[in-house]
């Protein structure tokens, strides 16, 4: 399945995203807040049922997204322990 950047469903996936990261990136020491990508954790072509889930995604600055592209598997850990302690800190 080609990937609809267009597509509503998307479209609220991405914001959800953004908005759970404060708008800014979530590398460690980045806090950029421009240009943002909503990068999927675990790969978009790879995981088609966790495709919208809120928890497979992370906010990245577009550098950061680049850097990772192509490696993504091994920041797969890091980034879902960064989410876990996000929702720590907001309770």
């Amino acid at each position: 399945m080609i990937r609809n950047f267009e597509d509503p469903e998307y479209k609220k996936w991405r914001k959800k995203v953004y908005a759970r990261d404060n708008h800014k990136c979530q590398w460690p020491g980045c806090s950029n807040k421009k240009k943002l990508n909503a990068h999927h954790i675990r790969r978009w072509a790879d995981c088609p049922g966790l495709r919208f889930e809120i928890d497979n995604g992370i906010t990245l600055c577009k550098d950061h997204h680049k850097m990772i592209t192509g490696v993504e598997t091994y920041y797969e850990a890091v980034f879902y322990n960064i989410i876990k302690q996000n929702k720590k800190h907001d309770k």
